[in-house]
């Protein structure tokens, strides 16, 4: 019974799970994770990276349309 127990958070779920909560955050247990080889590590970051960017872009462009909305009616 000298069975390897993988850690937890080695697994991929746990990777998908706390990329969906955190994002980019999550970034640090992709690279500690010996299942994914190097060139699977790079494109997943830079998809990451590149979706956060136009997150971010998204939610600014949603604060600005609102500020806007909000200085018409006053308040």
């Amino acid at each position: 019974m000298d069975e390897k127990k993988e850690k937890w958070y080695l697994k991929t779920s746990v990777f998908v799970v706390a990329l969906l909560c955190v994002g980019p955050l999550a970034l640090p247990l992709l690279w500690i994770n010996q299942h994914f080889s190097m060139r699977m590590k790079v494109i997943i970051s830079v998809i990451v990276i590149i979706l956060s960017y136009y997150m971010i872009a998204a939610t600014m462009n949603s604060l600005k349309a609102l500020t806007g909305y909000y200085s018409q009616l006053g308040l």
